[in-house]
């Protein structure tokens, strides 16, 4: 869904400037950050082991929408953060599991989803949720640059969350229709089945449910 490229649209001039030097991209498929990073996905290894397959540093580590396929987020992340240069910086860009996942695990919309994900909550709805910033603070000698919520273009009034039975929604509709075709109308107007309906809005240009972490390493392995 070229999802790097809807968020850099929206990347200010200080987000940009930290892809300088050297840099890879973690799960980039075919839409890197920048045409000349290093690529790195399946074709190239298991990320959640990346170092066994990369053996040199850089000054940015990127990844959209991969640490949410990985068995283990933790581990992949100290893994991932062993390729950041003293002073370097790691971008993870995760779905938000409140507006993505709307409730409802294993993913109604990606079934390779292993896991959850949110800014700081306290509790979550998912069995496999993690704190991005919880997770993120951990890593040795990193600094918070920046976290938050990118939710450009998300209409919350179609947000559906938590499960929806198909059969109450089935019984619902037919209801609807009987209620119709007394009133003359051949059929609902769209809209009515609508409001039953579990959207991934994603998928639409420009629209984006996701968190964004942007992590500094330390200079002084100390600090």
């Amino acid at each position: 869904m070229n999802e790097s490229t809807k968020t850099r649209a929206v990347w200010s001039d200080a987000e940009r400037s930290l892809l300088k030097g050297a840099g890879i991209d973690i799960g980039c498929g075919g839409d890197p950050i920048l045409p000349g990073v290093r690529p790195f996905d399946l074709d190239h290894g298991n990320a959640q082991f990346i170092t066994q397959h990369v053996h040199e540093t850089f000054d940015f580590v990127y990844s959209s929408h991969c640490l949410e396929h990985m068995t283990d987020p933790k581990a992949a992340l100290h893994e991932w953060w062993k390729l950041v240069r003293p002073g370097g910086h790691l971008i993870v860009i995760v779905p938000d599991e409140d507006l993505y996942e709307q409730g409802v695990f294993p993913s109604r919309f990606n079934p390779d989803h292993k896991c959850t994900f949110t800014i700081s909550k306290l509790k979550s709805w998912s069995p496999v949720s993690y704190n991005l910033l919880e997770i993120g603070l951990c890593l040795p000698g990193s600094h918070l640059v920046s976290i938050h919520l990118q939710d450009v273009g998300y209409d919350r009034r179609r947000l559906r969350h938590g499960p929806i039975s198909e059969c109450l929604a089935d019984r619902i509709l037919r209801r609807i229709g009987r209620l119709c075709r007394q009133m003359g109308m051949e059929s609902g107007p769209p809209a009515w089945s609508n409001l039953l309906e579990v959207e991934d809005q994603t998928r639409q240009q420009g629209v984006m449910a996701q968190i964004q972490l942007i992590l500094r390493k330390s200079i002084n392995p100390h600090d």
